[in-house]
């Protein structure tokens, strides 16, 4: 009887969107974990049975975790966690730590975030250490003591791994490997890196204490697969309250997922990127158009969602320069297309852009030099001009060597698109040498 009650609710259209949006953006923003990681099943067993080898049974153990940003190295580990601290021995026991690359940025600074996670500062206390082997070796003292038994196994997982082979003779490395070697205490060591010239990273002295395990991720599946990502991301789960609503929106989805255009759109987002962020970026997108007047995803949001995705950060920095910085830009473009390329300086740009005056009966774009020189300086700041390699800083500004960071299509296809642009500067950017 409460099952077909729970059948048949019927929320207003605005609740189930508003279930919608929160359930897939969850989603989408990584805050809910899969129940298996999709595609990594080989992978994921494979570190969930190293790492309760360490937590029940007390074995010490060290592997990379190597893929491209984005391949799901994370996630594969945070679902490995979840799963083995449901365990009760492992969750008694098991501690941990994390320690990221751009964070820790040097040995002193790892060591104080260990002490913290750990809960030593009481045991280290006022202790004033000489040196920094001399505080590194009572922390692993405090770790150590105790044998196997009674010693709780220690988990490190070393996210941007790779930035801390870059640490001074890679003193924290060698330590905690060389650890994961003792017999005393139990120590995991799990490295997260996207660089697959890690171990070449590696001193000789770390690199003979490592175990040299490595879990890749290589993102190696297939359009179809890809597809059925789409299909399954955006599909509502079986316990959606308003079961009517979920059907006829997973049929939306599946229907959307068919369509000739959509699939031409995600073969291209496949091509260019298969990592799961620029996917979540894109159903986000397509997501936020979902309202109550549009209570499904169609072809044509999924479509400007793309487009969205793929549009040049260049030429929509253009769109929002002044006249005078747009003209100094196709002055620019006329000076690469007359020299081939070759580098320019303020002066001779504003000789070009002279030229252009010239032929102009009205004086609406005369400029005082000033005014060029800041409209010059801007475009410098915004990067889409910059000084040549090995350009004198002690250059009068003026003459100091530039060049342009934008090809010709990027700046027709912006004087298209840029807002009231007068028909005269048009013509000048088409003509062939201004």
């Amino acid at each position: 009887m409460s099952k077909r009650k729970v059948k048949d609710v019927h929320l207003p259209i605005g609740e189930c969107i508003t279930q919608v949006q929160h359930i897939l953006r969850e989603r989408f923003c990584c805050q809910q974990l899969p129940g298996r990681p999709e595609g990594l099943e080989a992978q994921y067993r494979h570190l969930l049975e190293l790492l309760r080898r360490s937590a029940v049974q007390g074995e010490s153990n060290s592997v990379l975790i190597v893929g491209p940003r984005g391949a799901g190295k994370t996630m594969l580990l945070q679902c490995v966690l979840r799963d083995l601290l449901q365990e009760k021995e492992a969750q008694k026991n098991l501690l941990q730590v994390h320690l990221n690359g751009l964070l820790q940025t040097d040995d002193r600074i790892a060591l104080k975030e260990i002490t913290r996670q750990l809960n030593l500062e009481n045991v280290v206390g006022d202790k004033v250490f000489g040196s920094f082997a001399e505080n590194l070796a009572f922390l692993l003292e405090a770790l150590k003591k105790g044998d196997r038994s009674s010693s709780r196994p220690v988990l490190f997982v070393l996210d941007e791994f790779d930035l801390f082979a870059h640490h001074k003779n890679q003193t924290l490395l060698y330590n905690l490997f060389d650890v994961s070697q003792s017999a005393q205490t139990p120590v995991a060591v799990v490295g997260v890196t996207c660089r697959l010239d890690v171990l070449e990273l590696l001193e000789k002295r770390v690199k003979s204490r490592f175990s040299h395990r490595q879990i890749h991720l290589l993102n190696s599946f297939g359009f179809p697969q890809y597809l059925q990502t789409v299909r399954t991301q955006l599909s509502l789960p079986d316990d959606f309250t308003d079961r009517g609503f979920a059907q006829d929106w997973n049929s939306s989805v599946q229907t959307l997922c068919e369509d000739k255009s959509v699939e031409e759109a995600l073969q291209r987002h496949f091509n260019s990127s298969k990592d799961f962020r620029s996917l979540h970026m894109l159903l986000m997108l397509c997501l936020s158009r979902v309202s109550v007047s549009k209570p499904s995803i169609k072809a044509a949001d999924l479509l400007d969602a793309s487009r969205l995705c793929f549009c040049d950060a260049k030429v929509n920095m253009l769109h929002g320069l002044s006249i005078l910085e747009l003209c100094l830009i196709i002055a620019m473009k006329h000076l690469n297309d007359v020299y081939q390329g070759e580098p320019f300086n303020l002066q001779m740009v504003h000789n070009e852009f002279k030229k252009f005056l010239q032929r102009k009966s009205n004086s609406m774009y005369n400029f005082e030099q000033p005014v060029v020189m800041k409209a010059f300086e801007h475009l410098q700041q915004l990067e889409l001009i910059r000084p040549v390699d090995g350009s004198s800083s002690k250059t009068q500004k003026e003459f100091q060597l530039m060049r342009l960071m934008l090809d010709h299509s990027q700046i027709m296809e912006a004087l298209q698109k840029y807002p009231q642009c007068p028909t005269d500067i048009k013509q000048w950017a088409m003509s062939a040498f201004g």
